[in-house]
């Protein structure tokens, strides 16, 4: 595999649409069209994780016929899937079929997909009706036409192994799960490629943070909003409360089951990971479901319950506890404390640890060695559909480490809004994605406003607050920003697009499969959905891409023609180097050396073990290096250093 290409599609983007796509794709350099849900949706569905009914293509995308012929249009296909639930809608022919979904038999209510309603969860543990959903994905696994599968939240399911495993035996060969790893966290020994990649996304984002301004912007935050709290202790406020109020209903499922079970919302709250994956038909237990548990410090009878070790324990408790703390994590961290807690937004990611400030280089390196040697096809995302900001907008906010102390100094100046802490998120916002149109910024400002829960929200949205606040945004827009603005953005602007290009370098040259978000081969500016969800300017791309006009897109381009003509040569072992804090370089075999600059000062910064004759596939330099080298007599492109042995 080279690369996959994500696309988004929907009534702007159809099979037909897609198709037309693939001559720029493959002149771009991709190997993969990595495709979001096309199973028949709701009428009307713009993005297809609502699918009523799993054993047709989607009509509205154009139907099955003109799906095949997107398959045979000179680029293999990834295919997104969503086991975990169907729409819980009077179009799905299999609404409401007990034996196919996870219902309560007391109430008559339905496991849902996170707090929504209208998605039901599905009981793939029943082999029948694995059948009956995966029937028309593996007709076309089988007949050639989809070469891999992309499945969706396989944290929801009963029994995830299990069914990865029965995906694999159907023949399914190359499988990628959207399973969110804590730092820290390894996936499961189960039969997948890897992850999608969102630890990736999080380790290179951290990965060019100058540790050295973390006290300097904990201060400023403290000073501005007056939250002197870790995230830690924000976001097991913020799971508590999803906990005792939106997952009330599963909780409740959860008591009726066990009435006795003690301090369930508490329990539900305290682990550090999505879930476990203990399983009671055969006993299993991991070491590492010990240990999540033994962090989650639970009452003792619910420890002992969750280890198998309490042989009174009702039947199904324990399986559906594990499908629910996934949801309470989810939504009480990525969509709660992530817009509550603004220390440095771009550390606010899914998968990410917002308090952790900062990765190491040789940190960096030991994620990279592991994954060579566990999942060499793990997909490298920097941007998804679901990223909070695309890895251009968390570039430019990482930059804010490198100039703590002027941005401390603006942003004292420059405070807008009544509420500092939305205040703080504002200006982070602008910094990071300038130019910014109004009509842009504000339905992502009433996102974070509601997601955050403490001056509005969905439910109970303040009305009056939200007036307010779009009040002043509109008289920002009118009277114009404030004095040093356009030019510090401008500034924080050129160093993340240098951060970026280097992000990007590494994404594309260490162990794994880079992975591409349409319109992210280029400089995209992106919030979180639905604005990363918007229209692409396929125009502007393709002539970008015709006349090296954008350096991001140029930089693709060169790496995936390498990646696709020498394939051999970032297929050789990874072999870190050591040239100290400020960049990162490693061998891949022996004739492939990448080096690129991390912070500032980068330049002094010296090498071993890269002698010999180099040429630069990005500067297009012959480079000579001999004994103890200076990084400036390697690196000549803005991006770092891309060498070839001569």
């Amino acid at each position: 595999m080279v690369a996959t290409y994500r696309l988004q599609l929907g009534p702007q983007l159809t099979f037909a649409g897609a198709r037309a796509l693939v001559p720029y794709l493959r002149e771009l350099g991709v190997s993969h069209l990595y495709l979001s849900p096309v199973m028949q949706a709701r009428t009307g569905s713009t993005h297809g994780y609502d699918v009523v009914d799993p054993t047709h293509v989607s009509k509205e995308l154009g139907g099955e016929d003109e799906f095949r012929r997107l398959c045979s249009a000179g680029l293999d296909v990834v295919l997104d899937v969503v086991p975990n639930h169907l729409a819980a809608d009077e179009a799905n022919p299999y609404w409401p079929d007990p034996k196919i979904f996870d219902i309560d038999p007391e109430t008559g209510r339905h496991r849902r997909f996170f707090d929504v309603d209208e998605l039901a969860g599905v009981r793939q543990e029943d082999p029948e009706v694995f059948e009956l959903t995966h029937r028309k994905v593996l007709e076309l696994v089988s007949a050639g036409l989809v070469q891999g599968l992309r499945i969706d939240h396989p944290d929801g399911l009963a029994d995830p192994r299990g069914y990865l495993e029965r995906l694999r035996d159907r023949g399914v060969e190359h499988v990628w799960v959207e399973k969110i790893l804590e730092p820290g966290e390894a996936l499961r020994d189960w039969p997948v490629e890897g992850t999608t990649g969102y630890e990736f996304a999080n380790d290179v984002t951290a990965l060019f943070v100058d540790r050295d301004a973390e006290r300097s912007l904990t201060d400023l935050y403290a000073e501005l909003t007056g939250e002197r709290r870790g995230f830690g202790e924000i976001a097991f406020e913020a799971k508590l409360e999803q906990a005792r109020t939106t997952f009330q209903p599963e909780v409740d499922w959860l008591r009726r089951l066990w009435p006795d079970a003690p301090e369930l919302e508490r329990a539900l709250a305290s682990f550090q990971v999505y879930r476990t994956y203990v399983e009671p038909w055969p006993g299993r237990v991991d070491q590492a479901d010990r240990q999540a548990i033994e962090e989650a410090n639970l009452p003792d009878p619910l420890a002992r319950a969750l280890l198998l070790e309490r042989a009174e324990t009702p039947a199904g408790f324990v399986t559906r506890f594990q499908q629910t703390t996934g949801p309470v994590m989810a939504k009480g961290v990525e969509d709660t404390a992530f817009y509550r807690y603004n220390r440095l937004l771009a550390l606010n990611e899914v998968g990410g640890d917002p308090g952790r400030f900062g990765l190491t280089v040789e940190e960096f390196h030991r994620g990279n060695t592991e994954r060579a040697r566990r999942f060499p096809r793990q997909l490298l995302a920097t941007t998804t559909h679901d990223t909070k900001r695309s890895g251009d907008v968390r570039a430019r906010l990482v930059a804010l480490t490198w100039l703590a102390d002027e941005w401390a100094e603006q942003a004292r100046r420059w405070r807008t809004l009544d509420d500092p802490n939305e205040d703080y998120l504002l200006w982070q916002t602008l910094v990071g994605s300038w130019p910014l149109e109004r009509g842009r910024l504000e339905p992502y400002l009433e996102k974070a406003l509601r997601e955050a829960k403490r001056t509005s929200s969905w439910t109970e949205p303040n009305e009056g607050h939200e007036r307010r606040v779009f009040s002043t945004i509109a008289k920002l827009y009118e009277e114009g920003l404030p004095p040093g603005f356009d030019s510090f953005a401008a500034r924080v602007a050129e160093l993340g697009g240098a951060i970026s290009l280097r992000m990007t370098l590494l994404k594309l040259t260490v162990p794994g499969v880079p992975d591409i978000y349409q319109g992210d081969e280029a400089e995209a500016l992106l919030l979180v959905d639905p604005d990363n969800r918007r229209p692409v300017d396929w125009q502007r791309l393709r002539r970008a891409l015709e006349t090296q006009s954008d350096p991001k897109l140029d930089l693709v381009a060169r790496v995936l023609a390498l990646r696709r003509e020498r394939p051999e040569l970032v297929a050789g072992a990874y072999g870190p180097l050591d040239c100290g804090p400020d960049a990162c370089a490693f061998l891949r075999g022996d004739d492939l050396l990448v080096v690129v600059p991390l912070r500032p000062g980068w330049e002094d910064a010296r090498l071993d073990g890269a002698g010999g004759r180099w040429q630069d596939a990005l500067s297009g330099e012959e480079i000579r290096l001999s004994g103890r080298v200076a990084l400036r007599e390697a690196v000549r492109a803005t991006a770092g250093a891309l060498l070839e042995r001569v």
